[in-house]
């Protein structure tokens, strides 16, 4: 005779809806503390969104002010974009965009992983906090600076052909930054170089809040270091790598302007020129801030539309995901 099991009826917990005044009264504090940030965003994140009118109009400067001109300025509708897309530079300019972001995130994303795992790993506190320090330092050192370094490596004279020669790769000394071919390899070494060890805090950050009694069971059951680092640190770290990834992804047409502007040069435009360089140029050099601001809206809308479609993916592909 089987035996029937009668699951409990499910309830629902009923939360009595709150007017918003009696919640912002309750934790008014809160509200008080959350007011600067609020209107930071307000003042420099959405108020310039006014400014994307500009890409649908024919707007130059006058005296008559900025907000008076740009909203007298002529309406053209989708002119300035489909001149984007029409002439010959789009697919220049993306190709270069693509393969320099693309080349970065293939060297950069893995890089803080794998840092955070060794650095997670090492015994001695201050051998780790040297490293630590050491890694995070190039992060806060300005473009500018760091582009002077790389070129000063790179250069007929510098270390980078004196290790080729040396080694006996090459006889003559490479010309990196007069020839295109290089110039995306450069460009995505120094953005790994810089960003890597300050961004290896976040996986750290998430590393150190694993409870340590699951490495304890793990060591009792035989496993060594890199099965504990694969059944243990990974999985925790999946979800600050699933977020992290769809951050990157969503950046993946602002391949950066300051590495691209001081390290590109004319030899090179042909693979140094990114569509943010490309609306500085137009925008700036050459004043036609309509066509500019079209250029950049278009890689806002298309950043924006891939973070949904990757977040949206990775929501259903493992349950974690940005919103």
């Amino acid at each position: 005779m089987k035996t029937i099991t009668v699951l409990p009826e499910r309830r629902e917990l009923i939360i009595p809806k709150k007017k918003l005044w009696a919640i912002v009264k309750q934790q008014k504090y809160l509200f008080l503390m959350m007011l600067p940030a609020l209107l930071w965003a307000v003042v420099f994140a959405y108020t310039p969104m006014v400014g994307l009118y500009m890409s649908f109009v024919n707007y130059q400067p006058t005296l008559g002010g900025f907000w008076h001109t740009l909203f007298n300025s002529e309406f053209v509708g989708l002119k300035w974009f489909r001149y984007f897309f029409d002439n010959g530079d789009f697919l220049i300019i993306m190709r270069n965009t693509l393969a320099s972001t693309l080349i970065t995130l293939f060297f950069s994303f893995p890089m803080p992983i794998l840092i955070a795992l060794a650095v997670n790993e090492v015994k001695s506190v201050k051998f780790k906090k040297t490293v630590q320090t050491a890694s995070y330092l190039p992060y806060f050192i300005s473009w500018v600076i760091a582009a002077n370094i790389i070129v000063t490596l790179l250069s007929s004279d510098g270390a980078i052909n004196g290790v080729l020669k040396l080694l006996h790769l090459t006889n003559e000394s490479v010309l990196f930054l007069q020839h295109g071919k290089y110039f995306w390899w450069i460009v995505a070494f120094g953005n790994t170089w810089k960003d890597m060890g300050y961004s290896s805090i976040m996986y750290l950050a998430a590393i150190s809040s694993i409870n340590q009694e699951l490495y304890e069971a793990a060591k009792v059951d035989g496993a060594n270091r890199f099965k504990q680092i694969r059944y243990i640190t990974m999985p925790h770290l999946k979800p600050t790598i699933v977020i992290l990834l769809i951050l990157a992804l969503g950046g993946i047409l602002n391949a950066g302007f300051d590495q691209h502007f001081l390290l590109g040069n004319d030899l090179t435009r042909e693979y140094s020129d990114v569509l943010s360089t490309y609306s500085f140029r137009y925008g700036i050099q050459n004043g036609m801030f309509s066509y500019a601001s079209a250029v950049g809206m278009f890689s806002s809308v298309v950043a924006f539309i891939i973070v949904v479609i990757v977040n949206s993916f990775a929501k259903k592909l493992n349950g974690h995901s940005l919103f």
